[in-house]
């Protein structure tokens, strides 16, 4: 009952900070559910020129992301298939809470304007910081998907494909058009990658 109710009071908590951000998310990035296709780039010059030509729309290019994952020092987000992140982008600005899991598609966010508030409060909760990464991501929008341009330093240079939607029904046919839709990028099945930058940072 002990760690129910610690739970409980940090969902509450969640709740009343992001209610008063006064801020609104992409309606790119809007939705419990999120289609996600990685790829390893050859080149990433290559995958830009061809991007550039389908007249994107560009949300934002070159920034660092901070991300900072949470946990209980028994890791039982890790065990429950579930992550909570705290990201900072800079210029950007933008500041997001990132819930993930426990289903493979699902994810969450919000923005939120005070990093240091939502970190304190987490650690409030009993839980404390397992890793802090960082990235270059550009985030381009072509129709209804986004797509983004990541380099993670001593890893490499990623793209995804993304959508994001409350209907859980719509998840297959969103992969189907991924993977046609990268497939116009030159992108293959050996190039695409299953692991989380999270899992490939600690590898």
């Amino acid at each position: 009952m002990y760690l129910q109710d610690k739970i409980n009071n940090y969902q509450y908590h969640v709740f009343i900070l992001l209610r008063h951000t006064g801020t609104v998310m992409n309606g790119h990035f809007e939705g419990k559910f999120e289609v996600e296709l990685k790829y390893r780039l050859n080149s990433r010059e290559s995958f830009l020129s061809t991007l550039k030509q389908m007249n994107p729309e560009i949300m934002l290019e070159n920034n660092l992301e901070y991300d900072c994952y949470f946990d209980s020092n028994s890791d039982r987000l890790k065990n429950e298939n579930k992550s909570v992140c705290i990201r900072e982008m800079q210029p950007s600005g933008i500041m997001l809470w990132i819930v993930k899991g426990p289903q493979k598609d699902r994810c969450e966010a919000l923005n939120i304007t005070d990093v240091t508030k939502a970190k304190s409060m987490l650690i409030t909760m009993g839980f404390e910081p397992v890793l802090e990464m960082k990235k270059r991501r550009s985030i381009y929008f072509l129709d209804e998907y986004h797509i983004t341009l990541d380099h993670l330093e001593g890893i490499g240079h990623f793209a995804e494909f993304a959508i994001m939607t409350d209907d859980q029904s719509m998840l297959e046919g969103y992969k189907q058009q991924l993977l046609q839709l990268a497939q116009t990028f030159g992108l293959d099945e050996q190039q695409q990658e299953f692991k989380s930058y999270r899992q490939l940072y600690t590898a």
